[in-house]
């Protein structure tokens, strides 16, 4: 037997379940051929949301720390690509490894103070990261102060320009699937049974040999990384950034869409990241009473799937 067909005769997956993968892709890669730019700007900012629940699940869901100030990352990566391309002058392209670095950095300005901190005082710190970041922001020059960054430009891929609402469609749409695949790797790898481990119980995790403190800064960088990428596609696709856009309320919303999903399981957290952007859309000829009829509606949901929708199995 090949080792193509071990690997897909393994639990939990089969060419069924590739087969029904690759159908769905194709789906959604057809929808830009018949939906109006309404909903491709709302499908746009679901699988935008995918990315950055998907890296906020590694801090919080595979590594059981909370984080309240997720927003911050996805400030450091949209400002640095604006910066790079407004203030340097640099290709859009070149801002990219140059997001991840800071980002990385930043991942450990957060994750270092907090090694030893836990439950509420974890919180505590992140939330205050946040709000560090967003001031800062607002008052330094570089940042354009509470105006933000304006025209920033789009990139070009392959001598295509990037301007249309149906290539960052796909563009968000190519980065949820990325961030899907390195999540499913990572969560399967050694670092994600530590991650587990740490979760479930440090002290027991410590005395089996892991390095708590090390596995802990990693899942902060990675979650920054992944949060980072997605900040600055955003800004080249707004063009412009303000402060008001990375509010404590932004790192709320991304923390709900993994909560709500099943923190922990990556379906869970795609749909958890679908329903806090879709469900406002479906709710929108009630009018102002819409997010009245949001919350209720997600009220409701706790109460009856406490764990998610899509909670991941403990065993």
């Amino acid at each position: 037997m090949s080792e193509a067909a071990v690997r897909l005769g393994r639990p939990g997956w089969s060419i069924r379940r590739a087969l029904g993968v690759v159908v769905l892709l194709a789906a959604l890669a057809a929808v830009p051929g018949f939906a109006n730019n309404y909903y491709l700007e709302v499908l746009s900012e679901a699988w935008f949301y995918v990315l950055l629940c998907l890296g906020l699940n590694i801090v919080v869901g595979f590594a059981g720390l909370l984080d309240l100030g997720y927003a911050a990352f996805f400030a450091v990566g949209a400002y640095t690509a604006g910066i790079v391309t407004l203030r340097l002058g640099l290709s859009f392209w070149l801002s990219l490894p140059i997001s991840v670095v800071a980002a990385s950095i930043a991942g450990v300005i957060i994750g270092g103070p907090t090694l030893r901190l836990r439950s509420d005082y974890l919180a505590i710190v992140t939330l205050g990261f946040g709000e560090m970041v967003r001031i800062s922001v607002r008052n330094l020059a570089v940042t354009g102060g509470a105006s933000g960054l304006v025209g920033i430009e789009r990139p070009t891929l392959f001598g295509y320009h990037l301007d249309s609402i149906g290539a960052y469609y796909y563009v968000f749409l190519l980065l949820a699937v990325l961030g899907v695949v390195a999540s499913h790797r990572l969560e399967n790898s050694r670092i994600g049974r530590a991650w587990k481990y740490v979760r479930s119980d440090e002290d027991a995790a410590r005395a089996m040999g892991i390095n708590h403190a090390m596995v802990k800064l990693a899942a902060y960088i990675l979650g920054a990384i992944f949060a980072a990428i997605g900040g600055c596609f955003y800004a080249a696709k707004m063009t412009a950034i303000s402060p008001e856009t990375f509010t404590f309320n932004q790192s709320l919303l991304i923390l709900l869409g993994v909560v709500l999903g099943g923190r922990g399981k990556i379906p869970g957290v795609i749909l958890g990241a679908l329903v806090i952007v879709i469900f406002p859309e479906l709710f929108r000829d009630v009018g102002s009473m819409r997010m009245l009829v949001f919350a209720i509606s997600l009220l409701l949901i706790m109460l009856f799937r406490p764990a998610g929708i899509w909670p991941e199995k403990w065993r």
